[in-house]
């Protein structure tokens, strides 16, 4: 019988084994915008057991040139509930979770406790450090990301020594740092996003060399990547 997950089932480094890996993972992404769009889609698409979403924003017209998991019609709708239909269409044997509201510090612990993997779909820093500091504290794995422009990195931390605070020991100097800005063309949170969801394939199917305690980085301008280790 022919099924819809043949074709990465006959890679040697996820096989049958590890689709069934795959099938009981609970994957958390906080943030469905640029970067959770690509890793969504991929994460569904791929078989994931359960996805849960995280946004407590609205499409606006100026997401679609990048969010590709929206389209114009949807704009003042809620980022969650478009997502989530768009997904369960791909993949209705996803369990699709949603959370329209922020990960806050009285709610992080409750939600973060029932996942595997959490994925970095965010653009702000004082999310990144309470999902750190939570990964780390429950023993979670945590998919960072982060763009800018034509430039992004990845780095797989609380899995190993890295944590975020490792790439950014002071908290305070780090979010008193003024936004970087909003610029940015739409492939850059796609290749970064799908790097992303790989690493989490990676985690999942024990594949590979993921990212652990490392960051990868990527100029789309020159295409010069570089791993680093943390």
């Amino acid at each position: 019988m022919v099924t819809r997950y043949d074709r990465q089932i006959l890679l040697p480094e996820i096989g049958k084994e590890g689709q069934e890996k795959l099938a009981k993972t609970c994957v958390l992404l906080v943030g469905v915008g640029g970067l959770g769009s690509p890793i969504a889609t991929y994460l569904t698409a791929v078989g994931i057991g359960t996805l849960g979403l995280m946004d407590d924003d609205t499409v606006s017209i100026t997401n679609l040139h990048r969010q590709v998991l929206y389209d114009a019609t949807q704009v003042g709708q809620q980022k969650v509930g478009c997502a989530s239909r768009r997904l369960k269409a791909l993949n209705k044997d996803v369990k699709l979770i949603t959370y329209p509201f922020r990960l806050a510090k009285n709610n992080a612990s409750d939600i973060i406790s029932d996942y595997d993997i959490v994925v970095d779909g965010t653009d702000n820093f004082a999310t990144r450090y309470l999902i750190s500091d939570t990964c780390e504290t429950l023993g979670k794995r945590f998919v960072y990301g982060s763009i800018h422009g034509l430039e992004g990195q990845v780095a797989v931390l609380c899995a190993g020594n890295a944590t975020y605070r490792t790439l950014f020991p002071d908290e305070a100097a780090t979010l008193r740092m003024p936004h970087p800005g909003k610029e940015v063309v739409g492939v850059t949170p796609a290749v970064v996003g799908s790097v992303e969801a790989s690493q989490v394939l990676q985690l999942v199917c024990g594949y590979g060399e993921p990212l652990i305690d490392r960051l990868w980085t990527i100029d789309l301008r020159t295409m010069k990547s570089f791993i680093i280790n943390l």
